[in-house]
């Protein structure tokens, strides 16, 4: 039986509006170039849109506005990496964020990375850790509060647009209802 201890894992660290991320290389499917996505109608701000990826229209996030750092405003040169999201849910197999630049492929040893915990501060709901990554600060995110807050947002824009919808009918009905008397 082996019982190695494995001492370096593959990481990806991408450039965000505010610090960069340094996520696992496991949950990282693909890079594509940014392009406008499919406006969610009633979605916070964070939640730019959907994109489509091989047949899926995955959320496309802001990370940045999610964790409240900074906003995020892609554009020429941002990139959009596409997620697993390993939460379970079968609606949301896969989800994506805007990076600025190409994500790069890291080696995080022991050796390379501390917790950063010099501010003492909270983090916010998104973020698992502040960490000192080649003594430069990386936020580790914490990707299944990620996938909650994706899920809760798509629900409540489509609660929000039913809403709407149903109140629409509601008025077109009345309206009819007027112009025959």
């Amino acid at each position: 039986m082996n019982t190695s201890i494995v001492n370096e894992v593959r990481g990806v660290l991408i450039q965000v509006a505010g610090h960069p991320l340094l996520l696992p290389n496991a949950a990282t499917v693909e890079v594509l170039s940014y392009g406008e996505p499919e406006r969610i109608e009633h979605a916070p701000e964070w939640l730019l849109g959907r994109i489509r990826w091989r047949g899926w229209r995955l959320p496309l996030i802001g990370f940045s506005s999610l964790s409240g750092a900074a906003p995020d405003r892609p554009g020429v040169g941002s990139k959009v990496v596409v997620l697993k999201a390993l939460g379970g849910d079968p609606a949301l197999s896969y989800f994506a964020l805007v990076a600025q630049g190409f994500p790069r492929l890291v080696t995080v040893s022991r050796d390379n990375m501390i917790a950063d915990t010099e501010y003492g501060e909270t983090l916010p709901q998104v973020v698992r850790a502040r960490v000192l990554f080649n003594y430069d600060v990386a936020l580790v995110p914490d990707l299944d509060a990620t996938e909650r807050c994706i899920a809760e947002a798509l629900q409540e824009a489509s609660r929000r647009a039913a809403e709407l919808a149903e109140e629409a009918a509601q008025h077109a009905a009345e309206h009819a209802e007027h112009s025959l008397d």
